[in-house]
């Protein structure tokens, strides 16, 4: 078992920043792909950003050039750097980390960019 914990979420003003950090504890040997999704109100959970244990990354569009992604794999933690936040990133981001052919969830954290 994989078991993970999220922090880092709040409240920010639009082109306000935040950094997400998610910290994998248990079986973490062989975890191979680490990463980020959200789900807004009414949605369907979408991927952010992946990155594997080898450092390569994947962000979606929407956050290009707003948002990274890096791992300590020394600490077992994935980071989600995100500047620049529009209210449309408003939702609750979930940390996933696949091991095997295992996935395994974070129980979410929100993040709510308002003025």
């Amino acid at each position: 078992q994989v078991q993970l914990v999220e922090s880092g979420g709040g409240l920010v003003q639009p082109g306000g920043s935040l950094r997400l950090s998610c910290a994998a504890s248990g079986s973490i040997l062989s975890i191979n792909v680490m990463g980020w999704y959200r789900q807004a109100p009414g949605k369907q959970r979408e991927l952010v950003a992946t990155i594997t244990s080898g450092g390569s990354a994947n962000l979606a569009d929407s956050v290009k050039g707003r948002f990274t992604i890096s791992r300590d794999n020394a600490k077992n933690t994935v980071y989600l750097q995100m500047n620049s936040l529009k209210p449309e990133d408003t939702a609750v981001y979930y940390c996933k980390a696949v091991r095997a052919v295992v996935a395994y969830w974070g129980q979410g954290t929100q993040v709510t960019v308002s003025s």
